[in-house]
């Protein structure tokens, strides 16, 4: 049975002072419509890519537990049993192995997306046909790991990338083997991968079934695993709060790609043309050839803007004059900004805070997000 788990539990720091701790940036309607509507939150534009692709009832979102109540408040069609709160961000691995323990111990042979809650991904249409290669691959062998690769359009530094291998058939031309995963390379080295069109960004979605990670787990990090196993054995009880809050914050803290993808993947290379290359997991890769944005940071969140004058672009309640490359942004609609002679600067305004930084700092936003009181963070 296909299944899909939303993983929603970032706080989005480089999004502030729009995105805060009790209000982050996957539930803030940031995203304007293209026909004028309110805007959406990236929260719900990623529900909605699941629309006839997996059935409502299967569809779960990882988070912070208390952002529980604002998800079943805001986002149509979640009910409290299919929000995974977890009570403090353990990264990844473990957002993955919660979604796994819980949909194993429901349905042995659960296979289930890991999606995101912080892309841009046009059109719905095509996204969905990309994801149901993934859910055939491994439907067809559950030793399968599935990732998405992003087909690069420049030489970015701040994904990582995937290098194809050879081509999987049944797979309507897009699945490939995983040669290997490069964390952020430099400038030189993703030009290089860029002109060697072999390589793709890393998505950070997947397909597999729920007994394979559970067994990855288990061999790659047995600390998570072991806690994870409680968790489960717990779940539907009258223990599973009280097990959850005790073993879920000792798990180690990793990335599923350091954690499982990447060991997967060595042991794949050296399994093939082995006797052991059958029973081995295998590190599938599909293409995604679909406009894709990471909303992870102001400068991004700018190209999701129509461009005016000079390249700037404006959101909300604001008049700008002789600007060059700058991003405004106001969600107080009783307050106007009003930006004159600005070059490449981001000017972000709400009822609480403002924010003003050149944009090519935009990264450096976390480090002054930590020294702020936490009455604003």
């Amino acid at each position: 049975m296909r299944y899909a788990m939303i993983m929603a539990g970032g706080v989005g720091t480089r999004l502030w002072p729009v995105s805060r701790a009790e209000t982050p940036k996957q539930l803030v309607p940031l995203i304007e419509r293209e026909d004028g509507g309110p805007r959406e939150a990236l929260l719900a534009l990623s529900c909605a890519r699941l629309e006839g692709l997996v059935d409502e009832d299967k569809r779960y979102i990882c988070t912070n537990e208390s952002y529980r109540d604002l998800i079943t408040r805001h986002v149509p069609g979640f009910t409290d049993e299919r929000v995974l709160g977890e009570p403090v961000g353990r990264d990844t691995v473990n957002a993955v192995g919660f979604a796994a323990a819980v949909l194993h111990k429901r349905d042995p042979e659960a296979v289930f997306a890991v999606l995101t809650a912080d892309h841009i991904i046009r059109p719905d249409a095509k996204f969905r046909e990309i994801i149901d290669v993934g859910y055939r691959l491994v439907e067809e062998d559950p030793t399968r790991l599935v990732t998405f690769s992003i087909k690069p359009t420049y030489a970015a530094t701040g994904f990582g990338y995937i290098e194809r291998g050879d081509p999987i058939t049944n797979s309507d031309g897009i699945g490939y083997r995983v040669e290997r995963f490069v964390e952020k390379p430099s400038l030189e080295k993703a030009q290089a991968y860029l002109e060697a069109g072999a390589f793709g960004w890393n998505a950070g979605m997947f397909v597999w079934k729920a007994s394979t990670i559970m067994d990855c787990l288990r061999r790659y990090k047995p600390e998570s695993y072991e806690g994870l196993v409680k968790i489960a054995d717990a779940w539907g009880t009258e223990e599973q709060g009280r097990v959850l809050s005790e073993v879920y914050p000792e798990l180690p803290k990793i990335s599923v790609d350091y954690a499982i993808m990447e060991p997967a993947a060595r042991e794949h290379l050296r399994a093939r043309g082995t006797d052991h290359e059958a029973s081995s997991v295998k590190v599938c890769t599909v293409e995604m050839d679909l406009e894709w944005l990471d909303v992870g940071s102001w400068p991004s969140y700018a190209e999701t803007l129509p461009e005016g004058a000079g390249g700037t672009r404006t959101s909300g309640r604001s008049i700008t004059h002789e600007c060059s490359g700058s991003l405004v942004v106001n969600t107080d609609d009783t307050h106007t900004v009003a930006v004159l002679g600005a070059e490449d600067l981001i000017v972000v305004h709400t009822r609480e805070a403002t924010l003003v930084m050149p944009k090519d700092r935009a990264q450096d936003l976390k480090t002054l997000h930590a020294k702020l009181p936490d009455a604003l963070k």
